[in-house]
């Protein structure tokens, strides 16, 4: 086995894990921070590191939803929670999300999800085209009688790249006509929802990503885009991870003006646009010649 390959299952291995363990802490009452910080934790203690901040959106919140340093945010029962983690070594990356019904037992909408999943990974192998998984994921949900996120997809990574240009559509898309190869890395999420099947962006922003280096004016930019740099490379982080780097208010103005020119990208939060229900399951998996191998 290579040593990128080597590293890539290590990576899903310490995902699957930390997934499984922080299904206990998912109870009503417990701080959406409390868990957010147990999962980032763990990856480190566990020899990885967190390829993304961990997301954890409720209800009709899809995407994109990490707390903050002082996030008042409690779980309570009957909320869909969707716990989205990423695990890099070395920039070998595996991402792995799960969606809970705290103090509950899964349901359709949770069903309908996690078994769309299950249905695409069996169809995939190299030569597949990628509009044949969305087509699959799309029935699976609708034969719930759920609709699936049009707007979101799963993607191929590369590393230090989560996303790296090509989408994994939850829908059959007749252009999609990407084929796959051996030794792809595909992360397929299908997204449920009882809403239209669209999100939109809301504010605030709470991830973002280091683009490229550009002139600033403020001296606070500058060093902060320094910092991030060094410390985050091309994967995304979160609000929380700089939130004590300087005041809130500069910091804020900082991020602005980063933004502004070119040099991060943020990542608003993501809303069903009807304000429906939804669910959420992903692996990361390796394409090989007559299937795959799932690594979270």
């Amino acid at each position: 086995m290579s040593e990128e390959m080597e590293k890539l299952i290590k990576a899903g291995e310490i995902a699957k894990q930390v997934k499984e363990e922080v299904i206990k802490l998912i109870k009503p009452g417990t701080p959406l921070y409390e868990i957010a910080e147990f999962v980032e934790k763990r990856i480190v203690e566990l020899g990885g590191k967190p390829a993304f901040p961990c997301n954890l959106s409720l209800n009709e919140l899809a995407a994109h939803y990490t707390p903050y340093k002082g996030d008042k945010t409690v779980l309570k029962e009957g909320d869909y929670l969707k716990v989205d983690l990423g695990v890099h070594i070395d920039g070998y990356i595996a991402d792995t999300a799960i969606t809970v019904k705290v103090g509950m037992e899964e349901d359709d909408l949770m069903r309908a999800a996690r078994e769309a999943l299950e249905n695409a990974i069996s169809v995939v192998r190299a030569g597949v085209k990628i509009n044949e998984i969305g087509k699959v994921i799309e029935e699976t949900i609708r034969g719930y009688g759920f609709n699936p996120i049009v707007n979101l997809s799963g993607h191929i990574i590369q590393r230090y790249k989560l996303h790296s240009g090509i989408s994994i559509p939850n829908i059959y898309r007749p252009h999609d006509t990407y084929t796959l190869k051996e030794g792809d890395v595909l992360a397929i999420e299908p997204f449920a929802t009882t809403g239209a099947g669209q999100v939109i962006e809301v504010p605030p922003a709470l991830i973002f990503m280091f683009v490229r280096n550009r002139p600033v004016r403020l001296p606070q930019a500058r060093s902060l885009l320094n910092y991030i740099r060094k410390n985050f490379s091309t994967l995304p982080f979160a609000y929380r991870w700089i939130q004590d780097l300087m005041p809130e208010p500069q910091l804020r103005l900082a991020l602005m003006q980063l933004e502004k020119a070119g040099a991060i990208y943020s990542y608003p939060i993501l809303k069903e646009i009807r304000g429906g229900l939804v669910s959420q399951f992903e692996h990361t998996v390796i394409v090989e010649k007559d299937g795959v191998t799932v690594i979270t």
